[in-house]
């Protein structure tokens, strides 16, 4: 177990917290962090671009000249994608970027990304966040007591401080997230990364438990058999005497075909 200090609103420390090594304190996978972040990316675009095709583009459907005899290009109508003014070949369509990723993809991502945090000493555990005002300027004060170099931080705190979340909107480069919300690229984005110390128990629990699949499971009270019955099934059944073969039943005979009289 990584073992972190935790720290009041004052920057002192006030006790220690144990995490799970299964998530902040695995390998990093650079791969898992590109797709999650790709991935992320994907799902924000708006997919709005539009261009007008031949059909869409204002101008008339006449035939300019006709075909032959007058010595230029043959052309239809004047709404052609080769002139100006005209409709847009294959351009750009409304569409929606997003995919889907796998979900232990995602987690793993999200697991390598709270490690890289820690490794690099960049993570502090909070011990809560019971702000008296909303005011932006002693939430400020706040933060840099914890860290004062840091521009950019990420804070994970979970939903309903109202304090919290009026006194850092206001702050370029300090984000609000919930445990439930948070995603491998806000972690990469932020340079500092704070934790209350129920957000961080939160994710270690969600993130780092165990899968009792394959394990060898005990028998229930109910199911063991008494010991009679365990007795009697261990000794050894007695050999039955072979039943004798039935004899097949006898065909029945055809009757007979009555003379002519």
């Amino acid at each position: 177990m990584a073992v972190v200090d935790v720290q009041n609103l004052e920057g002192r420390t006030v006790g220690q917290v144990e995490l799970a090594d299964a998530v902040f304190a695995t390998g990093v996978n650079p791969h898992l962090l590109h797709e999650a972040v790709r991935w992320y990316l994907a799902g924000q675009r708006a997919g709005t671009h539009k261009t007008k095709g031949r059909g869409e583009v204002s101008g008339s459907g006449r035939k300019l000249w006709r075909q032959k005899g007058t010595g230029r290009a043959r052309v239809g109508s004047i709404r052609s994608s080769i002139w100006r003014k005209g409709g847009t070949v294959h351009g750009p369509q409304p569409r929606d970027y997003s995919y889907r990723l796998p979900r232990k993809m995602l987690l793993g991502a999200l697991r390598s990304a709270l490690s890289a945090k820690l490794a690099e000493s960049k993570l502090t555990v909070v011990d809560g966040w019971p702000l008296t005002s909303h005011k932006t300027k002693e939430f400020r004060q706040t933060l840099s007591r914890l860290d004062g170099k840091t521009r950019t931080i990420l804070v994970v705190e979970g939903p309903g401080n109202h304090n919290l979340e009026l006194a850092s909107r206001n702050l370029e480069g300090v984000r609000i997230v919930a445990p439930a919300a948070l995603v491998p690229y806000d972690l990469l984005r932020h340079e500092r990364l704070m934790l209350s110390k129920d957000a961080a128990l939160h994710l270690s629990r969600s993130l780092g438990g165990e899968e009792t699949a394959g394990q060898e499971v005990a028998a229930r009270p109910s199911e063991v058999p008494p010991p009679a019955a365990r007795a009697k099934s261990a000794a050894p059944a007695k050999s039955a005497k072979p039943r004798a073969a039935r004899k097949a039943p006898a065909k029945p005979k055809a009757p007979k075909a009555k003379g002519k009289e």
